[in-house]
């Protein structure tokens, strides 16, 4: 009776995560039009129902279990409404996962300790941050649309950028909150802002919600090197 009552629970919580995921796609790709798509996932374990940590791509050397594109792939990225039902219908608790670059957000992300040190010193320096995305390992601090080549342009006019910086730009993706991966749980650190603007018809003035401001990448990289500059021993605050 325990173990039926332990699988009936696991399965209400699965409803209720799935039901997440799919609104917070819903909201990405719709009401924000950023383009997303299913991650992998992690494989299911036997015996009692517990989730592996392992990834269902079954590589088990891989280096983002359950957080990365494997069917579709990262070129089937959409905003359609109807794509993105029919995925999370039918895959409930797959990642969330947002294709980066074009029109869409690109990130700068740090090891974890790292990421909660910067964000503490661009606060102090009054930098305006947009949404950040916390995993267990990394923080992505998501940034306004970049080209590969202005990103080239912007490293090379520094002297020297912090060795544990990652980026996301054109071809590249992230992983977004409510997702569960093999690292831990995914959330926002800095959730998303609700911004609206009115609407255009007549009468009742409508407000319509547009996409969360996001920092220019030239701004966020000065304020990350400078940031990492200023410890006091001369070394780097956003070292490992």
């Amino acid at each position: 009776m325990r173990e039926i009552l332990g699988r009936r629970r696991r399965l209400r919580l699965g409803r209720r995560g799935g039901t997440a995921r799919l609104d917070a796609a819903l909201t990405c790709a719709t009401a924000w039009q950023w383009p997303v798509l299913p991650g992998v996932g992690l494989q299911a374990a036997g015996g009692r129902g517990e989730r592996s940590r392992g990834c269902a791509c079954s590589d088990p050397e891989c280096a983002v279990p359950g957080a990365h594109p494997f069917d579709p792939g990262l070129l089937a990225a959409t905003t359609d409404a109807r794509m993105v039902r029919w995925w999370w219908t039918n895959r409930p608790t797959a990642p969330l996962l947002l294709a980066t670059g074009g029109r869409a957000p690109c990130a700068l992300s740090l090891p974890a300790v790292a990421g909660a040190r910067a964000l503490a010193e661009l606060d102090r320096m009054g930098m305006r941050l947009g949404p950040v995305v916390a995993t267990p390992t990394r923080w992505s601090l998501l940034v306004a649309p970049y080209t590969l080549e202005r990103l080239g342009e912007l490293l090379h006019a520094q002297d020297w950028v912090p060795s544990s910086l990652r980026f996301h730009g054109e071809g590249g993706y992230l992983v977004l909150p409510p997702s569960e991966t093999g690292t831990g749980q995914v959330r926002w650190e800095r959730a998303p802002e609700r911004v609206s603007r009115p609407g255009s018809g007549g009468g009742a003035r409508v407000r319509v919600v547009a996409s969360p401001w996001l920092p220019d990448v030239g701004a966020l990289l000065d304020a990350l090197v400078e940031a990492s500059n200023s410890a006091p021993d001369g070394g780097s605050r956003l070292a490992y």
